[in-house]
């Protein structure tokens, strides 16, 4: 099968992550073998969920005397089709169904999801120990963040909850949230999670160019680049590392390779804060921006929040300190004004504009 590595997989429960049927037998067992791909696969950031026919309380309790329920996000236990649990899990992670697997023992069951959500990859019951040794189940970077994913999407749910509860405006939820975003110079041991954001990111990266762990410790040795990483938290807990820069520093303009963020805090704005930022420090140090952009049939949204920044394609004669780019990227430039803090969130941040390693909180006074 194709499509790429798997970010969440939909379990059945009689007969598949279990031997047995619940309701003929209360003491169903679940075989070590499987028990070890759940937690290996939790390992490696899968997500895993439930889409199972059964009663739902019989059926979570089941799984907590098993210790299981704790590895298991969003689970959809009722009786209804499965094919609508699959998409309503889906569609709350805010995952292309192509990153979904399905697993269930019945040929029926697996007949009817993909013929209903043809983007999603099945798989029968007898696979399920099989399926750490395959491509889609073997992300190319395993990172430390990528053991604390399936925490940060359980805080994502609370979050999601409470906010459907908030009566206010959008901007006043996300003042609730204490969100304090730190930006930084990568180090060594960033590196993985940042290959990791430039190969897994599709909807916020600029250009849709992976970079590897060697490349950009080549670019961590090179004065005339920043690597920077962000990292968000909240009173939820934290979001782990949610954002990569990589600035090229010219003597009047600054080049900006790749900016892309983790498609999970897109509600928070990000990229647009890491955009105005990234203009502030600019209008300090006295230079221009120009923003590298390769249009991709999934990153629009990325386009929008440079248009929304103020990037325009307008030719500038800064552009002829910048070498000569990729016949596909689109430069898009902006003349660097100084910037408002935001008002929802703590921002600290390196002084780019200033030779050293000082580091300021760039927010509204409110927030201090």
């Amino acid at each position: 099968m194709s499509g790429g590595t798997v970010k969440c997989l939909v379990w059945d429960l009689d007969d598949t992550l279990w031997r047995g049927t619940l309701l003929e037998d209360p003491a169903v067992a679940v075989p070590d073998a499987i028990r070890a791909v759940v937690t290996e696969l939790d390992r490696r950031g899968i997500l895993q969920s439930v889409a199972s026919r059964n009663e739902h309380d019989h059926a979570w309790a089941r799984l907590e005397e098993l210790g299981l329920a704790e590895f298991l996000i969003l689970p959809q236990i009722g009786w209804g089709p499965k094919s609508p649990a699959v998409r309503a899990i889906a569609d709350r992670l805010g995952f292309d169904h192509r990153t979904i697997a399905f697993i269930d023992d019945r040929p029926a069951e697996r007949f009817e999801v993909s013929r209903a959500l043809p983007g999603v990859r099945c798989y029968p019951a007898e696979a399920a120990s099989t399926l750490t040794t395959l491509p889609e189940f073997s992300p190319a970077i395993v990172t430390e963040d990528s053991r604390h994913r399936r925490a940060r999407y359980q805080g994502e749910v609370l979050r999601r909850t409470e906010q459907e509860n908030f009566a206010g405006g959008q901007d006043d939820f996300l003042r609730t949230l204490e969100l304090d975003l730190r930006v930084r110079r990568a180090t060594e041991p960033d590196l993985a999670r940042v290959e990791e954001l430039t190969l897994r990111t599709s909807q916020m990266n600029a250009t849709g160019v992976p970079y590897s762990e060697a490349a950009l410790r080549d670019l961590l040795d090179d004065d005339a680049h920043e690597v920077l990483v962000a990292t968000l938290t909240d009173r939820f807990g934290p979001h782990g590392a949610v954002a990569v820069v990589l600035l090229a520093k010219h003597s009047s303009v600054w080049n900006l390779k790749l900016l892309t963020t983790s498609c999970r805090v897109i509600p928070y704005g990000i990229g647009s804060v890491l955009l105005r930022w990234l203009t502030g420090e600019a209008a300090k140090a006295r230079v221009h921006l120009v923003a590298d952009f390769v249009p991709t049939d999934r990153n629009r949204m990325m386009a929008v929040a440079y248009r929304f920044a103020g990037f325009t394609e307008q030719p500038c004669g800064c552009l002829a300190d910048l070498p000569v780019a990729a016949a596909e990227v689109r430069r898009m430039h902006l003349v660097a004004l100084a910037q408002e803090p935001p008002t929802v969130l703590r921002v600290s941040a390196p002084e780019l504009a200033v030779e050293g390693t000082g580091v300021t909180l760039w927010t509204a006074n409110a927030l201090r």
